[in-house]
């Protein structure tokens, strides 16, 4: 049978205080400590919904603190603070003191051990898979900056016949150092084969006493020193070793064995100037020419001048026309006896203004057929 502890009961008086802070005598005792118990059970069945975190109570002579803790403010305060004052009034009741209540919001609830497990019950009550509401959870208070998570239900999963419990888990969540902020919340859910428990611890960091350092400030600083020893010349310790992975170092290569090292080349130096670019080397069997002037083939005569060659065009073809074909111009001879008539200017005249312009145009279809100068040599033969 494994004897576990509280992860926050075990921290109690080194980095997290009593969650009641009140002093009574032996004969009071058991009586403060019962009103506080009813004070709890009270507040979380009224606010189940409500998203409830943790409730801190500080007690007087006559008055009691009650300092709440929740996701969800506004249902506890309620519409212009109505419940807060039913709230106030039954604990009143319950006590006969005076009772002043503070409300604090989370503002991160995925860091919040409590309402993590209240969210993966809510979720098995709403027949979700248990891995998806476990691993979902996990993924949301990594990515909120939990350095570890540890979640864990136990029942029937699944409404299986056996109960039997899985936990998943990422990250560090060391429950024996009591310097680690260590979260723990528990809930319960009620589903139909019966009762899923939930169990969430989350690491937020650690919490060093003053004048200490923290682990992760002592590891930069001697990660540093190792760095400023590397650039002096001298060989690091441990992993500032391991991760040396360059030219010229024969170090273990994050333990995968010696690295071979290799010849550094030739002019490499340091200090020497602006590296000069590398030049690839010819084949041998293929001769590269040369592009300068003076260059000499590999045969030991000169290169021949290169001209370029300019195309001319033949003579021939330079004594050609522009075209082939040569252009006449045919005018017309009654366009020239025409030219000074008004007679005949008219009737285009009227033609342009006519309602049947098809019919008045045939004339001027006709007058190339009256030419007359053609027939004259045919009158001449007949009067010879």
């Amino acid at each position: 049978m494994g004897q576990k502890v509280h992860p926050g009961g075990m921290r109690v008086g080194v980095i997290h205080d009593w969650k009641s802070n009140w002093y009574t005598g032996n004969k009071d005792f058991a009586d403060f400590l019962q009103e506080d118990v009813r004070i709890r059970e009270h507040i979380y069945n009224k606010l189940a919904h409500a998203g409830l975190s943790d409730i801190l109570i500080r007690k007087d002579a006559q008055r009691i603190t009650i300092d709440i803790y929740t996701a969800r403010p506004g249902i506890v305060i309620g519409k212009s603070g109505v419940e807060v004052d039913a709230l106030r009034k039954d604990i009143h009741g319950m006590t006969s003191k005076a009772v002043h209540i503070n409300i604090n919001e989370i503002k991160r609830p995925e860091l919040d051990a409590k309402l993590v497990a209240q969210s993966i019950a809510e979720q098995l009550e709403n027949r979700v898979s248990f891995r998806r509401a476990m691993k979902r959870s996990l993924a949301s208070a990594i990515r909120s900056g939990a350095q570890g998570v540890k979640v864990m239900c136990g029942g029937r999963l699944g409404g299986g016949e056996m109960s039997r419990s899985e936990s998943y888990s990422e990250g560090r969540v060391p429950l024996h150092t009591i310097r680690a902020d260590i979260d723990y919340g528990f809930a319960e859910a009620k589903t139909t084969t019966g009762r899923i428990g939930v169990k969430v611890w989350i690491n937020k960091g650690e919490i060093m006493p003053s004048g200490y350092e923290s682990a992760a400030q002592q590891g930069d600083t001697r990660l540093g020193d190792q760095d400023q020893a590397r650039r002096r010349g001298g060989r690091a310790e441990g992993l500032g070793e391991s991760r040396q992975g360059g030219r010229g170092r024969g170090a273990d290569r994050e333990g995968l064995g010696p690295v071979r090292q290799r010849r550094p080349r030739r002019g490499s130096g340091q200090g020497r100037g602006p590296r000069r670019p590398r030049e690839e080397a010819p084949a041998e069997t293929v001769e590269q020419p040369r592009t300068d002037e003076q260059g000499v083939s590999a045969e030991g005569r000169e290169q021949p001048v290169i001209e370029p060659q300019v195309e001319e065009t033949p003579a021939a073809v330079a004594d050609a026309p522009d075209t082939t074909t040569q252009k006449q111009m045919h005018e017309d001879p009654t366009k020239l006896d025409q030219s000074g008539d008004e007679s005949a200017e008219k009737p285009k005249a009227r033609a342009s203004s006519g309602k049947t312009p098809a019919t008045k145009k045939s004339p001027a279809k006709k007058a190339p057929a009256a030419k007359k100068p053609a027939a004259k040599p045919e009158t001449k033969k007949d009067e010879g």
